[in-house]
């Protein structure tokens, strides 16, 4: 009896029968899919239950099935094997992925997940401050929505693909995004904080930033620094050129200190202090 094959994939001038791999998972043709990035350190998974969290509401909140099994126990056993079998003391990043399975076009015909975990050797364990310059500037072409949409971790990231590569053509190391009434809203890779003197701001999550773990935690732990006034407000690019601090913040390198950004040159000496505390605070932890 000849089976026919009702589908079939060219992947680079290799044609493999689309039930022999899942290239067309609904998380790369439409972007169905969100994502965690975490950082680990001698096999300690760092800020676990934030990260979950974040997943949980992410998965609620795109109406992706979440099936009972995906318990945080679950997926912390599923990360620490993914990385024994690179090291048995692994340091480095892990990103756990979640995309919606099944057919259907833009309409999905299942709501059930699966999800992959991809893990990467580093060769730092804590948070540090590179000696470096670290040059940004505004990303202007497209704007990020200042919606729920945009807080959340998924594979629709072109905006920031295309700031990448407009940070490497103009030798750049990163790109602050707007929003679509022109106000800060993130760096392509990270959440973004001002100092100034006593006064730290970072853009509100209706401006469209992304709702970081590593944003969280850092305004979670202001209160240990009461002589300090954080606020979660609008930001104009403007209001950048009269700070004394700029930083971008994720859950992989902590805090990075902009150095410069246009003409204007920023100092980091907070920024110094508060990664020393960070790295005592995910040592306790």
């Amino acid at each position: 009896m000849v089976h026919l094959s009702y589908s079939m994939i060219n992947y680079n001038e290799n044609f493999i029968n689309e039930s022999e791999h899942d290239l067309l998972n609904r998380g790369f043709l439409y972007g169905d899919s969100v994502f965690e990035s975490i950082k680990i350190i001698n096999n300690k998974i760092i800020f676990w239950e934030d990260h979950y969290m974040r997943l949980m509401s992410s998965m609620r909140i795109t109406r992706i099935e979440i099936p009972q099994n995906y318990t945080p126990e679950f997926f912390r056993i599923q990360i620490l094997n993914t990385i024994s079998k690179l090291n048995s003391n692994f340091s480095g990043r892990v990103r756990l992925s979640v995309f919606r399975e099944g057919g259907g076009y833009y309409a999905p015909s299942s709501m059930s997940p699966s999800f992959i975990i991809h893990c990467v050797i580093t060769e730092s364990n804590n948070f540090f401050i590179k000696n470096s310059d670290f040059k940004v500037d505004l990303f202007k072409d497209y704007y990020v929505q200042d919606n729920l949409l945009s807080n959340l971790k998924t594979n629709n990231k072109l905006i920031n693909v295309l700031a990448g590569i407009y940070s490497n053509e103009n030798n750049l190391d990163n790109c602050i995004l707007l929003n679509n009434k022109k106000n800060v809203a993130e760096f392509l890779n990270g959440n973004l904080f001002i100092v100034n003197q006593k006064k730290i701001k970072t853009p509100s999550l209706d401006s469209g930033c992304l709702n970081g773990v590593m944003r969280k935690k850092i305004i979670e732990y202001f209160k240990f620094f009461p002589e300090y006034n954080l606020e979660e407000t609008t930001i104009s690019p403007f209001e950048l050129l009269s700070v004394q601090e700029i930083w971008l913040t994720n859950s992989i390198s902590g805090i990075v200190p902009i150095t410069s950004y246009r003409n204007k040159k920023f100092t980091n000496d907070f920024a110094k202090i508060f990664i020393n505390f960070l790295n005592k605070k995910v040592a306790d932890h």
